[in-house]
């Protein structure tokens, strides 16, 4: 298959790259400063994707990988905290390169007949709403119904489009106390890629094949 992964410098993204690679599939994946093998990519910048298509070219995509964002405000508190400029640069990361990752490589993916895999989060769901990180959590709850209303617009084309919660993972994003580790959330993560289908599109799940409540 040939993938692509962005956001793949580090953590989750870092570890699918690393496992499909292993698996002999052809891999392309993005970070913002382009380290290594990886393509600069900096999914906040629209002009920045015109080097992700070069990349890809004209070649089909079997998987489009969603995985690039940030989590800004996991120490704001009110009343101070929660800059605007915050929610701006969160949401053009966490939605808006969602957004224009798969417009960029849309016609790749037709091209293959391939899936796309969104990485959301439990904090996107609407019924778990414990409060604070205001800022993460609208902004995962965003590229959630994004993936959703690409999985009604692209189901005529036979694409499928999964939604994911990878776990609360040991990341530098996702802090020493996490769950599980970035190696059993890729592990979940391929398996319920390798399982989306045009039955399941739209879903959101867990790492761990479990559906998860909007």
């Amino acid at each position: 298959m040939r993938i692509i992964i962005t956001g793949a410098s580090r953590g989750i993204g870092r570890e699918l790259y690393v496992r499909y690679q292993a698996d002999g599939h052809e891999v392309i994946g993005t970070s913002r400063g382009g380290e290594g093998d990886l393509v600069a990519l900096d999914v906040t910048k629209p002009e920045a994707f015109q080097v992700l298509k070069k990349a890809v070219g004209d070649a089909g995509v079997d998987l489009l990988i969603c995985n690039a964002g940030i989590y800004p405000d996991k120490f704001e508190e009110m009343p101070s905290g929660y800059p605007a400029q915050m929610w701006a640069e969160a949401f053009a990361a966490n939605v808006t390169g969602v957004f224009l990752t798969v417009q960029t490589l849309l016609a790749n993916v037709q091209k293959a007949k391939g899936k796309i895999a969104i990485i959301s989060s439990q904090m996107a769901s609407q019924t778990r709403a414990p409060g604070g990180s205001y800022i993460y959590r609208a902004s995962k709850a965003a590229a959630l119904n994004l993936g959703r209303n690409l999985a009604a617009d692209l189901a005529g084309d036979e694409l499928a489009v999964g939604i994911y919660h990878p776990g609360w993972v040991r990341t530098d994003m996702g802090g020493s106390d996490g769950e599980i580790d970035a190696e059993a959330s890729a592990t979940g993560l391929i398996e319920r890629f390798s399982a989306l289908s045009m039955e399941s599109t739209g879903c959101f799940e867990t790492w761990d094949g479990r559906e998860h409540p909007y």
